[in-house]
């Protein structure tokens, strides 16, 4: 099983970027998905998820600007991030929880990241 993320750049600030992200391999199913980021000198934190489900979860420095989606029949989670600010510069990793097939365990699963970049 493996995630693997599309979509990061350069952007102005106030453009926007799609991120999406594709889970493959022997996948029996997948509970929540989601997003999270690094920027250089901080620790990871969460930017969105979304729940099999369930509600979407967003930070609070994202509500308003950024949109979680997921499109269950091809395994693929997008973050479409709008209205993009400099404070959003950072490494965007995908994350998602997968039980494999043949398992009856859910394992949680990291994309590689994607970089993005707000800057004039």
């Amino acid at each position: 099983v493996q995630l693997q993320a599309f979509g990061g750049g350069l952007v102005q600030p106030g453009g926007s970027l799609r991120l999406s992200c594709a889970a493959s391999g022997s996948i029996f199913s997948i509970n929540a998905m989601g997003w999270y980021r690094q920027a250089p000198g901080e620790q990871r934190e969460l930017v969105a998820t979304a729940p099999s489900g369930g509600r979407t979860n967003y930070a609070d420095s994202v509500k308003g600007r950024f949109t979680i989606s997921r499109d269950n029949a091809k395994n693929t989670v997008y973050l479409q991030m709008n209205s993009l600010k400099p404070e959003d510069t950072a490494v965007y990793y995908c994350n998602a929880q997968i039980m494999p097939i043949g398992t009856i365990r859910w394992n949680d699963y990291w994309g590689q990241g994607t970089e993005v970049t707000v800057s004039s």
